[in-house]
């Protein structure tokens, strides 16, 4: 099981960016799935999650510029950026709770994506 997450990118301040993330494996269920940043020399922080059924969750820096969305169907989580800031720069990875089978035997953790960077210029 591995999440692969794609769309970043460098940016002037002002524009957009649109991030997704897919899971691929065998899956048995996607729980909860996220998007986490991390800037340099600060820690990795909370950006946006958003539940199986919808429910979603902003950082407070981020809401109202970000949107959190996800196709239960392709194991796919998005987030589109619009109001980008310079102090959006940062990687953004992506989170997934996930139920699959490790060694023949339920497993429900979560898995984390590469990371892809996004660079927002002033």
């Amino acid at each position: 099981v591995q999440l692969q997450a794609s769309g970043g990118g460098l940016v002037q301040a002002g524009g957009s960016l649109g991030l997704s993330c897919t899971a691929s494996g065998t899956i048995l269920m996607t729980d909860i799935m996220g998007w986490y940043r991390q800037a340099p020399g600060k820690e990795r922080e909370l950006v946006a999650d958003i539940s199986l059924g919808g429910s979603t969750n902003y950082a407070a820096s981020v809401k109202g510029r970000f949107t959190i969305s996800r196709d239960n169907a392709k194991n796919t989580v998005y987030l589109q950026m619009n109001s980008l800031k310079p102090e959006d720069t940062a990687v953004y990875y992506c989170c997934a709770y996930m139920s699959t089978t490790e060694w023949g035997r339920p497993s429900y953790r979560d898995y984390w994506g590469q990371g892809t960077l996004v660079t927002v210029s002033s």
